[in-house]
């Protein structure tokens, strides 16, 4: 498919994710505008006060925006997940420009300008007001425009933890393997970032132009405030009004594609039984988990692997039964959540290496290739790298190092492998991309790697309220093959299928 076809695909998904940045963007603008602005205010009046406060202002321009995501996450009333976390990091990053240009341009207005005023027997209000306003107005948009520009940046991050945007686009090309998704995500957010600029751009000019007819500009200061105020009101209505729906299930899953279309399939049976359900799918990290726990979530997939060293924090083991069992018991204990039966299928970390590469090297089992890992690059994703049941005590198992090992987003590490630029990588043993980029998943010989039975994590409180969820887990049950799974991957990581439409297709086979 062309990037023109794809356009004319999915027009209608990118506007929607486009309203999704741009109401992300307007709203923390404004709230940005209405505490940098008085702040800088402040700032000129208490000279005291700048250094701590412009100080701690660059502090948080320098945090990296996953990083404040994981700080931010577990705060009660401004955490969470969705759009009310990534609002408040827009606003703490948009802080620093706005506040610095208004301390810059109220003070840079030339002294003997405030002399006279206040020699005419104006008060510091009406000096602030009618003439160091104005005349710092232009260096004040300035900063807004430098501000705005980076919001619109930092807001594709904002889709690992839920809040949408274009970043969906660029996490989802990325997961993919798709340039149509990359470039749709990244050229609109480009274009968006060139139009802002553009518009503030002509706005501070027209103050810049305008300086010395200062009467003539307060009128449009309190105009532009009062509209801004407005387009706040609208546009959060907009964006954080939800379905009503007293069972109303709030569905996530993690940012791969087969955790988005479990995710996707329970969603559908929940709505073909009347269930109102909201989607909050592509969650980074451990976001999923923390979620569930404080209640913004209701259900998501997971592994008993996964949830059974990563989460509880035991010593692998390689019975599945034991695990599933002990996941199960603790999980209604500690987090009051019910772990559903297997779904059928397994998603183990998968030892990958090139198919050339394994047919010419005669590779199948890892301890195959150990002799050859002196000599080869690894790419592992961050779980892998420093999970126990991963890299750590991978390595040991087999007594094997590498020539370098790098630690990268998993998306990336099946780019990198392709592409020759590491030699193994550590993926997952369903992952479609596996059949679409001619990978071949190394056996296991020595069985380290614990069992990652697929379930569902559901909140006890929502089972209870919801009667049509336990119909559809037990619909689910080993209803899932490790190669139909691996097969629904490929439709959508391979073939570039809409989840949505692969989901339907499947439940409808399925009888579902």
């Amino acid at each position: 498919m062309t990037f023109w076809q794809f356009l004319q695909t999915n027009w209608i998904e990118l506007v929607t994710l486009i309203r999704e940045h741009l109401v992300l963007v307007l709203i923390s603008m404004v709230v940005a505008v209405m505490i940098g602005v008085p702040t800088g205010i402040l700032l000129t009046r208490y000279r005291a006060l700048r250094g701590p406060v412009l100080g701690i202002a660059n502090v948080m321009q320098t945090i990296p925006s996953l990083a404040l995501f994981g700080f931010l996450i577990p705060l009660p009333f401004i955490g969470g997940i969705g759009t009310r976390t990534a609002l408040v990091a827009l606003v703490l990053y948009s802080l620093l420009p706005i506040i610095r240009n208004t301390v810059t341009g109220i003070l840079g207005v030339e002294p003997s300008v405030r002399e006279a005023a206040v020699a005419m027997g104006m008060t510091d209000g009406q000096v602030l007001r009618q003439v160091e306003l104005p005349l710092a107005a232009g260096v004040i948009v300035t900063g807004i425009r430098v501000a705005t520009v980076i919001a619109v940046g930092v807001t594709t991050i904002a889709a690992a933890v839920g809040a949408g945007g274009l970043g969906v686009y660029i996490f989802r090309g990325l997961r993919q393997y798709d340039n149509n998704l990359l470039l749709a995500g990244a050229v609109s957010a480009a274009l968006l970032a060139l139009a802002a600029d553009f518009l503030l751009g002509l706005i501070e000019r027209r103050f810049s132009y305008e300086r010395a007819r200062t009467p003539s500009v307060a009128p449009r200061l309190a105009f532009a405030v009062v509209a801004l105020l407005v387009a706040l009101g609208v546009a959060f209505w907009q964006f954080t009004k939800a379905p009503t729906a007293s069972n109303r299930v709030v569905v996530g899953s993690k940012d791969f594609t087969e955790s988005a279309l479990l995710a996707e399939i329970l969603a559908q049976m929940l709505e073909a039984r009347g269930v109102a359900v909201e989607r909050r799918t592509e969650l980074g990290g451990n976001l999923p988990h923390e979620a569930l726990i404080n209640g913004t979530l209701d259900l998501y997939p997971e592994y008993t692997g996964t949830s059974y060293t990563a989460i509880l924090h035991h010593a692998p083991i390689t019975d599945p039964r034991a695990v599933y069992e002990q996941v199960k018991r603790e999980y209604a204990d500690k987090f009051k959540v019910e772990v559903s039966l297997p779904l059928g299928f397994e998603n183990t970390f998968a030892i990958l290496v090139r198919g050339n590469d394994a047919r010419q090297l005669n590779l199948k089992t890892i301890s195959n290739a150990a002799p050859h890992m002196p000599k080869w690059r690894a790419g592992f994703g961050q779980d892998f790298k420093t999970r126990a049941d991963g890299y750590p005590g991978f390595s040991k198992a087999y007594n094997i190092n590498f020539a370098e090992v790098r630690e990268m987003d998993l998306s990336l590490t099946y780019i990198a492998l392709s592409s020759r630029q590491v030699d193994l990588i550590a993926g997952n043993s369903t992952d479609g991309r596996i059949a679409q980029l001619d990978l071949v998943q190394l056996t296991d010989d020595r069985r380290y790697f614990p069992p990652y039975e697929a379930v569902y994590l559901i909140r006890q409180d929502t089972l209870a309220r919801t009667p049509q969820l336990r119909d559809a887990l037990a619909r689910l049950a080993n209803a899932i093959s490790t190669d139909e799974m691996r097969q629904l991957n490929y439709e959508i990581d391979g073939n570039k299928r809409d989840p949505k439409e692969v989901v339907r297709t499947w439940l409808a086979q399925k009888r579902f």
